[in-house]
């Protein structure tokens, strides 16, 4: 079994190297987003609280994604593993990720980083945005968002630092050159 959590900035290509791993190890690419979408579609009483929160344009609170998350790390896909691309994202989700596996009897394997210069971040969410038609992703935003992420998340990279379980993968390059860093990597850590 892998269990992988990939951490990275927005603009970090997370979903992109997450669908990657998956196909490589054979295993599920979990994001909350998907996991929202899922439950949202099924109507799900967990889906019809998270869509109210959305609608309103607010985060989900951990009282509605930690529950869905718990439910989905117990589906049968995750039988040989999973990666999980958003989630945790604060330090208080990461306890409870903690606690959930332990009671599903897993352990993590590896949280990979994706670091990338916040410049380049913010170019290519600015490329994005003007390929995706996204025009409330102006570089404010952008930029604020970073704030966040790095506020939220430094914490848990130290978290998981020091469970010696943090590995951090340079983000700058091409798609494939990432995704080879991430590979050796991940090679090396089955040895």
């Amino acid at each position: 079994m892998t269990a992988i959590v990939l951490l990275g900035p927005p603009g970090a290509g997370k979903g992109t190297q997450a669908a990657r791993i998956a196909e490589r190890l054979n295993i599920p690419a979990i994001s909350t987003g998907e996991i929202f979408r899922a439950n949202m579609s099924e109507g799900t009483e967990l889906g019809k609280r998270a869509k109210e929160y959305m609608e309103r344009g607010e985060f989900v609170p951990d009282s509605v994604t930690n529950p869905m998350v718990k439910v989905r790390l117990s589906a049968p896909d995750t039988a040989n593993g999973f990666l999980l691309d958003g989630y945790p994202r604060t330090l208080d989700q990461a306890h409870v990720l903690r606690d959930i596996l332990a009671e599903l009897g897993v352990s993590l394997d590896v949280v990979l980083e994706i670091q990338v210069d916040e410049d380049e971040v913010v170019a290519r969410m600015l490329k994005r945005a003007t390929e995706q038609n996204r025009s409330d992703d102006t570089e404010p935003v952008i930029r604020h968002r970073l704030e966040i992420y790095h506020e939220l998340t430094e914490p848990m990279a130290t978290y998981y630092a020091d469970q010696d379980l943090l590995q951090v993968v340079d983000g700058r390059g091409s798609i494939d050159e990432v995704s080879e860093r991430i590979f050796a990597l991940l090679d090396g850590l089955n040895k």
